[in-house]
């Protein structure tokens, strides 16, 4: 059974999805499985998605249905301890598995990794920093006024506190990840990786 599992959801990404799915095989950490949850796209998403070839990719595709459910779909198929998501025109960094879990590994109290984001171009070149916000243990308050993680395809999220919580809910276009987020906080400590790792389009 993989460690982590790490969840893609994806709708017509032709242009970036290939270089997205290579930004999670390239990572240092490699105990891991990527699930690629194909929302009904009408591209060349699928075609290029089926000739990348390693073992620890799976495609699940299902009718469109938007982000929420798409994640959530993932989460059903998946088998890691830990859990992550990635939006299909983002990057990471080589070592954001491997920090995040060192993060988790060393703070067994804490539910919720979460890295530094950056901000990027459509041809993948650096626009500025985000916030580099660091905030660790009880951060309920500070996240119900300020979404400090930034983005979706941040954290690594222990399996059973997204169980708990209920996963994403599918009603919600837009706030679903720090409503998430909120959920979690209210229950589970966090923990930060003080590095930008996360690259958002």
């Amino acid at each position: 059974m993989p460690q982590i599992s790490v969840i893609i959801p994806v709708y017509n990404s032709e242009k970036t999805i290939q270089e997205t799915i290579e930004s999670v095989l390239n990572q240092t950490y490699t105990d891991f499985e990527l699930i690629i949850i194909n929302d009904g796209s009408q591209d060349s998403t699928l075609e290029i998605v089926s000739n990348i070839q390693d073992s620890r990719l799976k495609v699940f595709s299902y009718p469109n249905a938007g982000v929420s459910a798409s994640r959530n779909r993932g989460i059903s198929q998946a088998r890691g301890e830990l859990i992550t998501f990635l939006d299909s025109d983002d990057l990471w960094t080589p070592d954001k598995l491997a920090s995040q879990f060192q993060a988790l590994q060393e703070n067994p109290e804490a539910a919720v990794a979460y890295s530094w984001t950056d901000y990027i171009d459509e041809s993948s070149q650096f626009l500025y920093p985000g916030s580099h916000i660091t905030l660790t243990s009880n951060v309920y308050e500070k996240i119900l006024v300020h979404n400090f993680v930034e983005n979706g395809s941040n954290c690594l999220i222990r399996r059973e506190a997204l169980s708990e919580v209920g996963g994403f809910d599918e009603s919600l276009f837009g706030p679903e990840d720090w409503d998430l987020l909120i959920r979690l906080a209210s229950r589970y400590n966090f923990v930060a990786v003080p590095l930008p790792q996360v690259l958002y389009r």
